[in-house]
């Protein structure tokens, strides 16, 4: 047989070694030792680990790569990013926000970066940024699985027009209803917000993702609510609470009632480690509080957690390259997730945990899923984590869209780790 793709001597995420991946008409054909066939492109990994691709749930594209426009972010805060992004609004361009997006797609891309939900802010009356992420998501269909959400960043009802707008975005194709209930002008209008937008994605039968307390005010609990909404509504599997911060700051006691609502409910949670550490605890002294939400608590509970990237180089966060690795990495840290099983745990909240979350088809390394995979220079997903590593080859519908030079390939399993450098990659084509 003649297959599109053959990688040989593959590690698995679940611990499979020696295993040959075959990929035919965009799907992956088989999965076992010692396929057959001849192939239009071999791949020898040599005991390398092969992943299905990587995914970041939680993102915000039309603000990437835009540092320093029109000034920085001089306390480092979340109400000065929000500021921030109010002045630079006004400022935009259609042709900005597609070029800024469209660079931020091609590193991801050379990350195995495959599939991405980004919010759009939908505040600004132009809907600027919607028609530009609407055209990226067109431009990068062959290369990333996108999803938009409409996001309130100024607040449903705190911003004059933001319920207009947001079905506005939804009438031109924007996927999910977003929201940030805690930016409301009162807890009450945050509960309120809550249920208005849930109840208009169970009118269009659509998902929900919302910004939900992120604050480090123990008080901010439309979590609860979101829960509420989703068993009352019958959105179970369709929702998503990211940031969750305050919860790091709530009495034991409600958490642990807090916690089986929202297992009842089937709602997922979205941590953002690398910009939950760097925001909260900021009106802390001493001890500081860490500011991620309770991860391994809502494991144990059997709540699907993702971590997302959320930002890079823009109003919030200065850094960032595009690496879920490194989210992962910051994740399992502040998180205390550091046993042999937990980091395990942790690669899968960077790949099929956040996959579910996006209701992804085809994802996976199984027959008949979608021929989407990266190969990483490690022997397993705990060294992947550990050295950042390397994407050797990144596969998008049975056809390689980004590799590693060959000079850089050759280096071994045991040689020391490197800094990775998105200019060694090879850019994602056009």
């Amino acid at each position: 047989m003649t297959f599109d793709l053959l990688i040989k001597n593959a590690t698995l995420p679940d611990g499979r070694k020696g295993m040959d991946i075959a990929c035919a008409g965009g799907r992956i054909a088989a999965v076992e030792r010692a396929i057959a066939g001849e192939a239009a492109r071999m791949i020898e990994a040599n005991g390398r680990l092969v992943s299905p691709p990587f995914v970041d749930s939680h993102f915000h594209m039309d603000a990437t790569l835009s540092l320093g426009l029109p000034r920085m972010n001089e306390s480092g805060t979340l109400l000065e990013g929000i500021a921030l992004w109010g002045e630079l609004k006004p400022l935009l361009t259609h042709e900005a926000v597609m070029e800024r997006a469209l660079r931020y797609c091609d590193l991801a891309v050379s990350q195995g970066l495959l599939a991405i939900r980004t919010h759009v802010d939908i505040c600004d009356d132009r809907l600027l940024a919607v028609e530009a992420l609407l055209e990226v998501k067109k431009r990068i269909a062959p290369y990333i699985d996108l999803q938009l959400v409409a996001f309130p960043q100024d607040g449903f009802y705190r911003s004059p027009n933001a319920e207009k707008n947001l079905i506005r975005a939804l009438d031109m194709g924007v996927d999910i209803v977003g929201g940030i209930p805690h930016f409301e002008r009162t807890m009450a209008d945050g509960a309120r917000s809550v249920s208005a937008l849930c109840e208009i994605a169970a009118e269009r039968g659509l998902m929900v993702d919302m910004h939900c307390d992120e604050t480090d005010d123990p008080m901010s609990r439309h979590i609860e609510t979101l829960a509420y909404e989703t068993q009352r509504l019958g959105l179970q599997g369709r929702v998503a609470g990211s940031h969750l911060t305050s919860m790091h700051s709530m009495d034991n006691y409600y958490v642990s009632k807090l916690l089986p609502l929202i297992a009842e409910a089937g709602v997922s949670a979205i941590a953002n480690p690398l910009i939950n550490i760097t925001i909260q605890g900021r009106h802390d002294t001493y001890p500081k509080r860490r500011g991620q939400t309770r991860v391994p608590e809502m494991r144990s509970q059997g709540i699907n957690v993702a971590f997302g990237h959320d930002c890079v180089m823009d109003p919030w966060y200065s850094l960032g390259s595009a690496d879920m690795l490194e989210v992962a990495s910051m994740g399992l840290h502040v998180a205390h997730m550091t046993s042999r099983e937990a980091i395990r745990y942790v690669f899968d909240c960077v790949t099929k945990n956040p996959a579910k979350i996006m209701g992804l088809e085809g994802y996976g390394l199984k027959v008949g899923c979608k021929a989407d995979m990266v190969l990483l220079q490690a022997a397993d997903p705990i060294e992947a984590i550990r050295l950042k590593a390397r994407r050797l080859a990144v596969v998008k519908s049975g056809r390689v869209i980004s590799e590693t030079p060959a000079q850089l390939a050759r280096l071994s399993l045991e040689g020391r780790p490197e800094t990775v450098d998105p200019a060694d990659y090879t850019p994602a084509g056009s």
